[in-house]
């Protein structure tokens, strides 16, 4: 099989990447007691980075340095608890591969 028609697998696209990581996060939970409240915390399971992890204690931490810089997470935010704004300019994701 040609290299042009195998199918790559998520992982392996991923790590092509290149991050260019700001100090500074460009994503921030505003209000960690609506993310204890909120039983879905639809953000751990549908971020493609897992950049979000439950805590025992019903918060959610969050690492924003392997952010694909996406916006699901305050797509499916159902309480509008994340402040999501594009990294500042020359930092982030470089997509390197398709």
């Amino acid at each position: 099989m040609s290299m042009d028609n195998r199918k790559i697998p998520i992982e392996e696209r991923l790590n092509s990447n290149a991050w260019d990581v700001s100090q500074r996060p460009h994503i921030r939970i505003i209000d960690p007691d609506k993310c204890r409240k909120c039983d879905a915390k639809p953000c751990t399971f549908l971020c493609p980075a897992r950049c979000y992890i439950p805590s025992q204690d019903g918060t959610v931490l969050f690492s924003h340095e392997g952010c694909l810089e996406c916006g699901t997470c305050r797509v499916v935010c159902p309480s509008n608890a994340i402040e999501w704004t594009y990294p500042r300019s020359g930092y982030g994701v470089q997509y390197r591969f398709g």
